[in-house]
């Protein structure tokens, strides 16, 4: 008999590693029965004929939100004074006290804070957060499904939403096993993972390092090492065009050498539009020296703003945009839902391209699974003013601490370096490739094709014990 396997989406993020990847296949041929267990607006039965349950209550409890709030100050103030650090606060964003409403949310958040900040307040907001879900209404229709259903086991594909609660508890309460995947290389340092499940799929021995390091009531033997999805595709020569074919279809020339740079949301870098610019003023700069080089914009799938469109006008004798292929099905930046034949798209960019720029960006691993540089700008833009994030702050985070050296990648400290760079890379003088892999098997681990394979026979590995 096949054991059901849930594979439980909280939001559309793990849409494009566990659902438009041969993760289902894989898992098919191993003679598991694949549900999706669906929390997003996109219909996986009516877009791919996908074995779904749709959960359709999303009422979670009114103060989870502020709870689960709590938690990650709370959690990172630990961090900052258990390691002697002040950047784990860096990744938290301000507060609103716009309305009566924001601010007694925000207030209430800050007494927690203030008062909890240790391990005894930091048990009491997770336990608290627990009760709270046990309440809501989706909690009561997920119990429902699940007994309806009985599953075997449910994977979850993202630990971070506040809408994973409810389901994984009424999980747990049924007996039923469940594991998430931390699904980002900065998941963990940022104090992000809200749910507790019996198992843990992680990418790589230096991310199990972390999830001990920062959930201490993980034990070891309950994580497993699997990589990731989300970098298969790089290593999948079926998804490659030719360079012909692909350059005909975007309207690309052939007599040029094209370089991408891979836009950033409004958050990480608020002026990203005038890195851009100075990339293609450098370009322009070459151009006239001999080169023919161009610049495929690919941008943030995320970004919602008007801000690049005035360079892309300016410059369009040397950018060309070619969009990511996302869909909205929702007005919320995790209801914007990746398609299958973005992954080609993805990997053919990377292939047909010389190098990629770009404001901290985890495309540098796309990149160097293609044999290619990643440049990352790291200079202050003129434009910088009070209010606005300055994009040096996202090199100091921890996740970048991961670099075994700083060569895995090429860095822009000064707009003046540009042109020289991008001429040095062109000419095949400077290279980031050979750290870069070192970096690429840190994160992503040494096996980074057989990550589906790896997690299948780790989830049967725990329906056996």
């Amino acid at each position: 008999m096949k054991n059901n396997i849930f594979i439980f989406l909280p939001d559309g993020v793990g849409l494009r590693n566990f659902a438009f990847t041969k993760f289902k296949s894989i898992g098919e041929e191993n003679n598991f029965k694949i549900t999706y267990w669906n929390n997003t607006p996109f219909s996986l039965n009516g877009e791919l004929n996908y074995d779904e349950v749709k959960i359709k209550d999303q009422k979670i409890h009114p103060l989870t939100t502020v709870f689960a709030r709590a938690r990650k100050r709370i959690e990172l103030n630990i961090f900052d004074k258990k390691y002697k650090e002040t950047v784990y606060n860096t990744y938290n964003f301000p507060q609103s006290y716009s309305s009566v409403t924001n601010a007694a949310k925000s207030i209430l958040v800050d007494l927690l804070v203030f008062f909890g900040s240790n391990t005894a307040g930091n048990k009491f907001v997770r336990e608290r957060i627990k009760k709270l879900e046990r309440k809501s209404s989706k909690y009561q229709s997920c119990k429902l499904q699940l007994q309806e259903n009985k599953p075997d086991f449910i994977f979850c594909t993202n630990p971070r939403p506040t809408q994973a609660i409810a389901p994984i508890l009424a999980a747990k309460d049924l007996g039923i096993p469940t594991g998430t995947f931390i699904f980002s290389w900065d998941n963990l340092p940022k104090a992000t993972t809200l749910i507790e499940t019996d198992f843990y799929f992680v990418w790589s021995d230096h991310m199990k390092k972390e999830l001990l390091m920062y959930c201490p009531y993980i034990a070891s033997e309950k994580i497993f090492v699997t990589g990731t999805p989300q970098f298969e595709s790089h290593f999948d020569s079926t998804l490659i065009q030719s360079k012909e074919d692909f350059f005909a279809e975007h309207k690309l020339d052939l007599g040029r050498k094209y370089i991408c740079f891979s836009g950033d949301d409004i958050v990480t870098s608020p002026l990203d539009q005038y890195y851009l610019e100075d990339l293609a003023i450098s370009v322009r700069e070459l151009n006239k020296q001999g080169y023919s080089l161009g610049i495929i914009y690919r941008k943030c799938p995320v970004d919602f703003t008007d801000r690049y469109d005035a360079i892309l006008k300016e410059y369009q004798d040397v950018i060309v945009s070619i969009d990511p292929l996302w869909r909205p099905v929702g007005k919320n930046w995790n209801e914007i839902m990746p398609s299958k034949e973005d992954f080609a798209l993805q990997s053919n960019i990377c292939e047909h391209t010389e190098f990629v720029g770009n404001i901290a960006s985890s495309m540098v691993f796309d990149f160097v699974a293609h044999n290619k540089s990643c440049l990352f700008f790291d200079y202050e833009q003129p434009q910088l003013k009070k209010g606005i994030r300055d994009i040096g702050q996202n090199y100091n985070y921890i996740h970048f601490r991961s670099m075994p050296s700083k060569e895995a990648a090429l860095w822009i400290r000064s707009k003046e370096n540009l042109t020289q760079t991008v001429k040095d890379i062109i000419d095949a003088r400077s290279s980031s490739v050979f750290e870069g892999k070192k970096w690429f098997e840190v994160i992503v681990g040494p096996n980074p094709t057989i990550a589906s394979d790896k997690i299948w026979n780790s989830i049967d590995r725990i329906l056996k014990q």
